[in-house]
């Protein structure tokens, strides 16, 4: 999914304001989708300690009085190793074309690496309208700050460089400002009572996924998708019924999702629901299975199946 403008299908009220896209991008466990959910105040993509959590392009849109940004939060570039992989990195590079504004998250904890200068050197044409988010700086002490900032400056000639912590939300404004500052006047992309452009079932497939995550351990969070297969009304009007399948590679796998006497996937479920309820604004019965579905990251027809 890229940040194509006609794909979003531009509203004809005849209002003008200022609106535009901004990119998310880095590399994978920077923060990226914290940044996004802080920066649009609501808690729309998912975040988990694992890095390449986010696997799709989630746009979210800020309302402002006069201003509407879709942000684009995106997979962290990395070096792949399987085909989504590869096609997790196809929809990050899609993601710098097309827009107003990139913002480029580093985590200033762990200091510049290799896969911070890989990103740099493929925003390098676009430095001019990148904003260099150094993120987690809580983290460091102060006299650690200013050496992180100046690591940062090296890797390019960035409109801005902002230091943050997502997570606690300093400094977000600024960043939130400073994109505001460069959208040019154009129309609303989105109707204002709209916030992504992701569907309900993909919002929790992915809320089953974070606590599938949260609970999974070594390679089993890489190995976990899932699909919501069917809502249903329930035997009232305040309830909803969600049928949805976590997917894993191996067979071993099941019974590491399911847990013994299915104590994790309970699990899972029960810290999924709230989520889903919020979501959903009804009470929820969610039925979870776990099937195998052959390494399915190196599988073309499983991975269109799962919308990779």
């Amino acid at each position: 999914m890229t940040a194509d403008r006609g794909a979003d299908g531009v509203l004809d009220t005849g209002a003008r304001l200022r609106s535009g896209f901004c990119s998310i991008v880095g590399r994978p466990n920077v923060g990226k989708s914290t940044l996004l959910n802080a920066l649009i105040g609501v808690p729309l993509v998912i975040t988990t300690p694992v890095p390449q959590t986010t696997r799709h392009a989630v746009r979210g849109v800020l309302h402002d009085d006069g201003v509407q940004v879709v942000f684009v939060d995106t997979p962290g570039l990395h070096k792949a190793r399987t085909l989504l992989g590869d096609r997790l990195n196809e929809v990050a590079r899609d993601a710098l074309s097309d827009v107003d504004v990139l913002a480029f998250v580093v985590d200033g904890a762990s200091g510049v690496g290799r896969g911070d200068e890989f990103v740099a050197d493929l925003l390098a044409p676009h430095a001019d309208r990148t904003i260099a988010v150094v993120n987690k700086i809580d983290r460091l002490g102060t006299a650690a700050q200013l050496p992180a900032l100046d690591a940062v400056s090296r890797l390019g000639d960035w409109a801005e460089i902002v230091p943050v912590s997502a997570q606690s939300g300093d400094g977000v404004e600024i960043v939130r400002r400073l994109i505001v500052e460069r959208m040019p006047e154009g129309p609303p992309y989105f109707p204002p009572d709209q916030i992504t452009d992701q569907t309900i079932e993909h919002r929790i497939a992915e809320r089953i996924r974070e606590q599938a995550i949260i609970r999974m351990r070594e390679d089993v969070p890489h190995s976990v998708a899932v699909l919501v297969d069917e809502l249903l009304p329930g035997t009232s009007d305040d309830v909803t019924v969600v049928h949805a399948t976590i997917f894993v590679e191996r067979d071993s796998q099941k019974g590491i999702v399911i847990g013994r006497r299915g104590a994790l996937l309970r699990d899972i479920g029960t810290d999924a629901r709230p989520e889903i309820e919020r979501l959903l604004g009804t009470r929820v019965y969610l039925e979870l299975r776990v099937k195998l579905l052959k390494d399915w990251q190196g599988d073309p027809r499983a991975l269109n199946r799962l919308g990779y």
